[in-house]
């Protein structure tokens, strides 16, 4: 690259203009006017189409200095870890708190649900949450109030790795969320790909080509319907997942204040088996879709790893937050009564719900 000189002079020396002597035309012409420095070539400010700038959804990869014949490895998503056999663990955000959502970011959970279904909070609520958590490279999941195209063409316009449809009962069902997140002639996504955030603002070459790969589309199975058609569901093409939800599954049976009760865990395993069949030997090999759910005071995380559970969300935000408050003040309440900082010992078992 040229470079530029400047003469220097003495501090008490008075800089000097050149005088105009007549109009300089030059600008009007064809040909451009000579300059002291040369530009770059246009083509080296390009990105060639296999070259892709690191993208805001959260991923484990590095990017490496890119040049013209760059090969970018594939990013690790959730997506990828699942195919890869991992077992990974979330938390569900309510608080729609950016800064317990960083916090649980480098805590170290391998995802973070931003719940627009049961939390306060909306998309502009949500997007400093995906922000913070993108920021500790931890993976968000939007799960969305409703199964519908206007809430996932928004959702996915803010760039999560994963998106979560609710009540899904039907293979039907499960059909139209697939096309809400895939463009046309492969489904009804609206396209904004060249501003949103998704794709970098547009400056993601490669957004277009890869986004169906690295999108994770989950299908919640929340009712006695959706279990009798889960089969079905998890046989779709382009559902990856199938996140369970046995507090309203517990309700859709007559148990909703007793979630535990014989005849919901029945139809819980009932619900498992066929999407773990729909894998092949529910280990990953198969077509289906992986099974995904919550732990609950009779069903701890690792209950739900040994059998056959491949992404676990172990609590809430607002749940942990309510526990520890109430540890912190059942503390400061006994040392009163018993003159002294005595701990409290926990219970065997912490409520917490969607």
């Amino acid at each position: 690259m040229a470079t530029l000189s400047f003469l220097t002079s003495s501090p008490s020396a008075k800089p000097t203009l050149p005088t105009l002597t007549k109009p300089n035309l030059s600008l009007l012409s064809s040909k451009p006017p000579s300059l002291p420095f040369t530009f770059p070539k246009p083509s080296t400010l390009t990105l060639t189409l296999t070259q892709r700038l690191s993208p805001l959804k959260s991923s484990s990869s590095t990017p490496g200095v890119l040049s013209p014949t760059t090969q970018i490895p594939a990013p690790i998503t959730l997506k990828s870890r699942l195919h890869n056999g991992d077992t990974l663990y979330g938390l569900f955000l309510l608080s729609f708190s950016p800064t317990i959502a960083e916090i649980a970011g480098l805590s170290g959970y391998d995802f973070v649900v931003v719940d627009m279904e049961h939390g306060p909070g909306g998309f502009s609520d949500a997007l400093p949450c995906l922000r913070a958590l993108a920021a500790t490279n931890t993976p968000a999941i939007l799960r969305l109030p409703e199964s519908c195209p206007v809430w996932a063409k928004k959702a996915l316009d803010l760039g999560p790795q994963g998106i979560m449809f609710p009540m899904i009962e039907s293979a039907k069902e499960a059909r139209k969320a697939v096309s809400y997140c895939r463009f046309p002639p492969r489904g009804i996504r609206g396209s904004a790909h060249t501003v949103v955030r998704a794709s970098n603002y547009g400056m993601d070459a490669g957004y277009l080509s890869n986004y169906e790969d690295e999108l994770l589309i989950m299908c919640q199975v929340e009712s006695e319907e959706g279990v009798e058609k889960i089969d079905e569901i998890a046989a779709v093409d382009g559902v990856d997942c199938i996140q369970m939800g046995p507090l309203d599954l517990s309700a859709s049976v007559g148990y909703l204040w007793d979630p535990g009760n014989k005849k919901v865990r029945e139809m819980m395993r009932k619900a498992e088996k066929g999407v773990l069949e729909s894998r092949g030997d529910g280990e990953g090999e198969g077509g289906g879709a992986f099974l995904a759910g919550f732990a609950m005071p009779h069903d701890w995380p690792e209950d739900l790893r040994k059998r056959g559970y491949h992404m676990v969300s172990g609590a809430v935000d607002v749940g942990l937050l309510r526990d520890a408050f109430i540890d912190d003040v059942n503390k400061f309440q006994m040392g009163l009564m018993n003159g002294s900082d005595a701990d409290v010992k926990d219970g065997d078992e912490k409520y917490w719900s969607e």
